[in-house]
């Protein structure tokens, strides 16, 4: 189970740069609108210290961390929705994602074109909010459009049960209200899920600063905190050019570059667990003398459907699960001595899966 993020922006907001430096691939960053033409997608290893314990512990040769994707989509202009810049053909790759990640320009660069004129973090959130609900609401308004006679002619229950869920989601965007502000039921999500709505998708704001604000809370950090505290949003704040140079650096170095800004983590590993943490994503392990391996699940799983992510078989034939806390293991740095203190539980089909839980499963098929 992966995670996979969208990176979505005005044109010269730093999204490309910013992608250059998670993925470090040569990504074009040109400075005009427009210069990435296809979404560009790179897989990122999730930060996990935990890896780096069990693999000191267990020596395997092989071991696998978590991932993360982000794709970088091109960058939308007002009026994208109808069809401006290159419109709905980006807004159709945002849809295939998770969570979108909204980079937000805060600084000031003459020699950085800004396609609205100048810097203004609220203003430019907007434009690109207003572009995804002007998104949904097509949707929307197409599918009433196609349900709504049939559906009071013939009375049929769920029809009429899906006529009157878009009609609230259209009243909703309507008044400038993105979907994911709206209480919304379990049974309302499942019936509204295959529309992939873009403004139901949970979001995190990404603020660029200049190297030099970084932080600082300049002005503008602020100005795009007080608009993402209107949907408790999270603001990330980064400077993406900062992130390209640690991207080039060893361990040590990144390190010690950061320590001269007074920052012990950097803005990439923040956002990684930050996105994790928004789609309600845990870690488990599979450990061993041949492999040691981190799996993603969403937070709620049981024990079965985890075994499922490993592999269809495990689920099926579920049996048990072996199970002992990542923190037990590092407490007493053996397997052995975790059995022996009676701290590896056997759980069984109605097990809840726990973040850190290291895990063998038996089955039988």
């Amino acid at each position: 189970m992966g995670l996979k993020a969208g990176i979505v922006g005005l044109p010269n907001v730093g999204k490309s740069t910013l992608f250059n430096a998670i993925t470090k691939q040569n990504i074009l960053a040109a400075n005009y609108p427009f210069a990435t033409i296809e979404p560009n997608v790179g897989v990122v290893i999730v930060p996990d210290k935990r890896i780096d314990f069990l693999k000191n512990l267990y020596n395997p040769p092989s071991v696998v961390p978590t991932t993360f994707e982000f794709t970088d989509i091109a960058g939308l202009v007002e009026g994208a929705s109808s069809g401006e810049g290159l419109g709905n053909k980006f807004l159709a790759h945002i849809r295939e994602v998770d969570a979108i990640l909204e980079v937000v320009r805060c600084f000031d660069d003459p020699n950085i074109t800004h396609v609205a004129g100048k810097t203004n973090p609220k203003r430019d959130a907007d434009i690109i909010n207003v572009e995804l609900i002007l998104a949904d609401l097509e949707i929307i308004t197409n599918r009433i459009g196609k349900i709504e006679k049939k559906a009071e002619t013939t009375k049929d229950k769920e029809a009429l049960a899906e006529l009157a869920l878009l009609k609230k989601c259209q009243d909703s965007l309507e008044k400038n209200i993105p979907l994911r502000k709206l209480e919304l039921n379990k049974d309302e999500l499942i019936m509204i899920k295959n529309f992939n709505f873009l403004t139901l998708k949970p979001i995190i704001y990404i603020a660029n600063v200049s190297e030099n604000d970084l932080g600082t809370n300049c002005q503008f950090v602020q100005e795009l905190k007080e608009y993402a505290s209107s949907e408790k949003a999270k603001v990330i704040e980064m400077s993406a050019k900062l992130e390209a140079e640690l991207a080039s650096l060893d361990e040590e170095s990144k390190k010690e570059l950061l320590a001269t800004f007074g920052i012990k983590e950097s803005g990439l590993d923040q956002l990684i667990l930050a996105s994790y943490d928004l789609l309600g994503l845990a870690t488990f392990f599979t450990v061993g003398s041949d492999e040691v391996r981190a799996w993603t699940f969403k937070k709620g799983m049981k024990a079965p459907d985890c075994a499922g992510i490993i592999h269809n078989d495990f689920k099926r034939g579920f049996i048990k699960a072996e199970v002992m806390s990542y923190s037990d293991l590092e407490e007493l740095k053996d397997d052995k001595k975790v059995k022996e203190k009676g701290k590896l539980r056997i759980e069984g089909k109605d097990y809840i899966m726990q973040d850190g839980d290291i895990c063998y499963f038996r089955f039988n098929v």
